[in-house]
């Protein structure tokens, strides 16, 4: 089994090294792909002279939004399992092998890591209630039991994706791609994972507005796609 580990970036100087280091460090075998998605910080300065093994960096022109830059990097993946990767420090990839073992084991065809189910670092109130809002109408529209559809850690296997096209630039992305995975009827599983959000004072970027673009998301690709 090889992972591919795609990982959209856009203005994180600070944490791109040091998130890389620790994706690297998980004992499995993977490839890394880094799009960036037109950082403006000094990031693509850092990116531009990386030369790491099984480490692909491809600079976008201009910012096109998370789905965008997710959207190029899966179309350069040779992996069989592929897992979002943000570039800040929010999430932990020294949990890769627990999120994989369901998928390894033949039980599901994809995996997503719940934060309201494990180790979190206390955080934003109205970002904790408009997801739990978000999933519980994710819920009701595909008939489904989600705790977490916004969480980064989602993990598949690389053959969940054939002949789908996803469309959504932005956060539009996450209820996308979970809305077309339960339409084929793959299967998923949730996994604790450990979560330390981040403020905005420390670089967060979705704001309340990129919720409602997550609800349309939701009803637009259950009726109308």
């Amino acid at each position: 089994m090889k992972l591919s580990v795609v990982m959209p970036v856009y203005n994180e100087a600070g944490t791109v090294r040091e998130i890389l280091d620790r994706v690297i460090a998980v004992p499995v075998e993977k490839e890394v792909i880094i799009v960036d998605d037109g950082s403006t910080d000094g990031t693509r300065e850092i990116l531009r002279y990386l030369d790491l093994p099984d480490v692909r960096v491809h600079l976008r022109e201009r910012n096109g939004g998370k789905g965008a830059a997710v959207r190029d990097g899966l179309s350069m993946v040779s992996g069989d399992v592929v897992i979002i990767q943000d570039a800040d420090l929010e999430y932990d990839p020294s949990e890769y092998p627990r999120l994989l073992a369901p998928i390894l084991a033949g039980k599901v065809d994809a995996v997503y890591g719940t934060r309201f189910k494990g180790e979190t670092r206390v955080h934003l109130f109205w970002h904790y209630m408009g997801n739990r809002f978000l999933s519980l109408v994710a819920n009701v529209l595909y008939n489904t039991t989600l705790s977490d559809i916004e969480t980064c850690y989602k993990v598949f296997r690389a053959r969940c994706m054939d002949g789908i096209r996803l469309k959504c630039n932005r956060f539009g992305f996450d209820p996308e791609i979970t809305a077309k995975l339960l339409k084929r009827g793959c299967r998923i599983a949730e996994v604790p994972i450990t979560y330390y959000g981040r403020d905005y004072s420390e670089g967060k970027k979705i704001r309340w507005r990129d919720g409602l673009v997550v609800l349309g998301a939701l009803i637009r690709f259950r009726f109308f796609d």
